[in-house]
């Protein structure tokens, strides 16, 4: 009679992978390459929103690549990339809606092999959790609320976290 909800169970929705350069040219095309040699996937670029002079950037100028990852794909990732940073993350790194993220300074730490071409990146990682049933919010036709209960909390995906990478000792520090 104790059997688990299976509306109540928490899923990873997406993983999003930044490179931000801060820069437009030939850095954010090789960062672009990083990021289509660790995911297989062709990555979309961001444009600066407007002139900053003291950064030199201008308004429409590409300055970051990013790359959205689903599926045992992406679980494949974030353990890469949480084996990075020992599988610890802070209470900061969720937001109140129940999502997660952290960075890493050097791609190479992924196991991607180092190309001095492409030099060295560092990227975040932003991980969107959901339940079943979100789809309600999202859908174009007959479009309802999701509930307070259905929604995650902070509390909930840090519980998440620390049970699904419990073997590799998972810890959110205060």
């Amino acid at each position: 009679m104790s059997e688990e909800n299976p509306m109540r169970e928490m899923k990873i929705e997406k993983l999003v992978l930044n490179i931000s350069v801060g820069e437009s040219g030939d850095r954010v095309t090789r960062a672009g390459k990083v990021l289509q040699q660790l995911t297989d996937q062709e990555p979309c670029y961001s444009r600066a929103r407007y002139t900053v002079r003291t950064f030199g950037i201008r308004r429409n100028e590409k300055i970051a690549t990013y790359v959205t990852v689903r599926g045992e794909k992406a679980k494949d990732i974030i353990s890469k990339g949480l084996a990075v940073k020992e599988f610890e993350l802070r209470r900061k790194n969720f937001s109140a809606a129940g999502n997660w993220g952290f960075g890493i300074s050097e791609h190479i730490d992924l196991g991607i092999k180092y190309d001095p071409n492409a030099g060295i990146y560092g990227m975040d990682f932003y991980v969107v959790m959901k339940r079943a049933g979100d789809r309600v919010a999202k859908r174009k036709l007959r479009k309802g609320k999701v509930g307070q209960r259905q929604r995650i909390s902070k509390e909930e995906a840090i519980a998440w976290f620390e049970k699904t990478w419990n073997e590799d000792f998972a810890k959110v520090l205060n």
